[in-house]
């Protein structure tokens, strides 16, 4: 159903975390003129459901816009669906002052007496973020390590800060080692307006995403962790020397070799060489 065209109970399809704000389950920080990329995850059961994404600036969800419906573009707004995850995942680009406010992400049940299922946010566009990242997206490989700094404002030195797995709401704290059946994790805290989150011994499984927090703020990071296997490897196939004779000269031509490689980007253009060799008199 639409946006407060329903009313009744039915199971959340979010997972609701309470902070000063109220309500609002995560208090994103993004800057002006940036890309934020949010992800939502909802109940397996909701797999086939139609989802969208809405926004009110006076956090009114009876009369919040729809934006986008899964798996399409609108404006500077894209929403894609991975149901196989549970989740999906809304993409907001070149954002602007007037794009702070309340927004939801929304299952959509149906029928008079059901609610559909939200999420409500609340986004901050500024031009110097509170909390912040230099990349929201960080990639690594099985039993290799990854690295993520995060940066915040004087205001929030004396916040608790954390690294946390929005799939299953774990955290990990500055100052404390944790050691999971997957990676190491370690959070060191700088002191001078940074921390940053160690991954150590990187697992398959640890690939999705993750936020930095500082107090009630949350900067959203997506970890891809590729397989081993996947390391590409280059292969050259070294041709047989051309004989060519000549003006009482034996002249063996090299051939360019054939390479094959499932990088492109490895390959090099090796010249042609060429020797030249008298012939005996008799």
């Amino acid at each position: 159903m639409a946006a407060g065209c329903s009313s009744g109970d039915a199971p959340s399809a979010f997972k609701f975390v309470e902070s000063e704000t109220g309500s609002v389950s995560r208090l994103l920080m993004v800057r002006t003129g940036g890309s934020l990329i949010i992800p939502c995850y909802y109940d397996k059961a909701y797999a086939e459901y139609k989802k969208y994404w809405c926004f009110d600036s006076t956090a009114s969800y009876s009369s919040c816009s729809i934006l986008a419906y899964a798996n399409e573009t609108k404006g500077r707004v894209s929403v894609i669906d991975h149901p196989d995850q549970s989740f999906f995942t809304v993409t907001m680009r070149n954002l602007q002052n007037e794009d702070t406010g309340a927004y939801w992400c929304v299952v959509e049940i149906g029928g008079i007496f059901v609610k559909d299922s939200t999420e409500q946010l609340q986004i901050e566009v500024q031009s110097a973020p509170d909390v912040s990242v230099v990349n929201s997206s960080v990639s690594g490989h099985e039993g290799g390590d990854i690295s993520v700094q995060c940066f915040y404002s004087s205001g929030y030195q004396n916040k608790l800060k954390q690294w946390c797995r929005y799939k299953d709401q774990s955290c990990y704290t500055v100052g404390r080692t944790n050691t999971s059946q997957n990676s190491s994790v370690q959070i060191s805290d700088d002191g001078r307006r940074s921390f940053t989150v160690l991954m150590t011994g990187l697992r398959f499984t640890d690939s999705g995403w993750y936020y930095c927090s500082a107090g009630d703020l949350h900067v959203p990071v997506q970890l891809n962790v590729s397989d081993n296997s996947q390391v590409p490897f280059l292969m050259v196939n070294e041709p047989k020397p051309e004989v060519v004779t000549t003006e009482g000269f034996v002249r063996i031509r090299f051939p360019k070799p054939e390479t094959v490689s499932t990088d492109t980007s490895t390959e090099k253009n090796m010249p042609h060489r060429e020797e030249r060799f008298c012939l005996s008199q008799n």
